[in-house]
């Protein structure tokens, strides 16, 4: 000590050991902080990583898968697609795949015990054999419809529909329509075509033979090349029904995955303003601790004053101590955040994803949070006078 002063080392020594002497009330405070920000912080890698997973995702299917589907007549009256419209569309140039399904009047169910009002929300459609590969999809168990099978009463369920019929194996029979098919495979889900996911597929000639449905598809899958998606999103319309394209509805489903990414991060706003508040209810108790510690050390305060200390330092020294308070919470609770984002991400199959500002920011947060809410205590320690702070011990 020079003059009454200290230098930096010492006030973050006497920081420190004002913090040590009430151990459990700097405990308690720094455990606020250190909810505030874990919540903060945990909120950010979750909602990263499953953006990163739903990005992985597109890669990984491409955004360069259309949809096509007939839509309502100008009289009101639902559409269809001309029969010839897959081969119109396959003489497009950028076109690489095209595959159709057909909606079928037929319900499936478990067992011919089930009333046909129970349907479980699942369609029976007709399909391709080559809407996999144009979806990009996989089998999870068993084989997808091929040329040979398509003829018989065979089905292939969708993800969610094998899940609501209670099937996880191939080789069972459920009641289609009037008869019985046999289930020879089960498809992973598609996040590119979730209506397929809630789909019995049957083969085109067998729905055709056994339901007298017609060869015009209800929708087509159209894989076009990356670079030219979008010039063959505006020709699908007049090449599938040259007479009446406004009767016909061209998507790309790729875009619903990037919306929930955009949905995600509204939510993440959300969550975090939760967190803040969590965080401001932290910055109240570092306040609280820090006013009772003024209290508790005016004859400290008083004899550093009376042996010449400036105010300045007794003002950094309750600082530093704030500081440090808000500092050891914030360290805790970026480590806490970052373990429950990355065990949900774990747990959900999704690859941990935490941005660096995330964590900058949860650090300088809890020190922002530590210098706002100890510099009324300080300025008020800082502005006792010796005779004061000696006379009220």
């Amino acid at each position: 000590m020079k003059g009454g002063g200290l230098r930096w080392m010492d006030l973050l020594r006497t920081a420190r050991s004002g913090l040590g002497n009430r151990r459990l009330r700097a405990a308690l405070s720094a455990a606020g902080v250190a909810i505030g920000i874990a919540a903060m912080v945990a909120v950010v890698g979750i909602s990263e990583s499953s953006k990163a997973d739903l990005l992985s995702q597109l890669d990984n299917l491409g955004t360069n898968l259309l949809s096509v589907s007939a839509g309502q007549s100008l009289m009101g009256t639902d559409s269809k697609l001309p029969a010839q419209a897959a081969g119109m569309v396959r003489r497009v140039g950028p076109v690489e795949s095209v595959a159709g399904t057909t909606t079928v009047g037929a319900t499936v169910r478990r067992t011919d015990r089930i009333p046909k009002a129970e349907t479980a929300g699942i369609a029976v459609k007709a399909a391709d054999p080559g809407l996999l590969e144009t979806l990009r999809g996989r089998v999870n168990s068993g084989i997808f419809l091929n040329d040979a099978n398509s003829r018989y009463p065979v089905v292939v369920l969708g993800a969610t529909a094998a899940e609501r019929l209670g099937i996880t194996r191939t080789g069972v029979q459920v009641w289609l329509g009037d008869r019985w098919f046999s289930v020879i495979g089960i498809l992973d889900p598609l996040p590119l075509a979730p209506e397929i996911d809630r789909s019995a597929l049957v083969g085109q000639p067998a729905a055709m033979e056994m339901f007298g449905i017609d060869d015009s598809p209800s929708t087509l899958y159209v894989r076009a090349s990356p670079e030219a998606v979008e010039e063959v999103r505006g020709i699908l319309a007049a090449t599938v029904n040259p007479a009446h394209p406004e009767e016909v509805q061209v998507s790309r489903p790729s875009d619903a995955l990037a919306a929930r990414a955009v949905a995600k991060t509204a939510f993440t706003s959300l969550f975090l303003g939760l967190g803040a508040v969590a965080l401001l209810v932290g910055g109240v108790g570092v306040a609280n601790v820090m006013v009772v510690a003024v209290l508790e050390r005016r004859s400290e305060i008083g004899l550093r004053r009376a042996l010449g200390a400036p105010r300045r330092y007794i003002r950094w020294q309750f600082l530093i101590e704030s500081l440090m308070l808000s500092g050891i919470g914030g360290a805790a609770g970026v480590a806490l955040g970052y373990l429950i984002a990355a065990g949900y991400a774990t747990f959900r199959g999704w690859s941990v994803s935490m941005p660096l500002l995330g964590v900058a920011g949860g650090a300088i947060s809890a020190l922002v949070i530590g210098g706002l809410a100890g510099l009324f205590p300080a300025v008020r320690a800082a502005r006792l006078s010796p005779t004061e702070a000696l006379r009220t011990t």
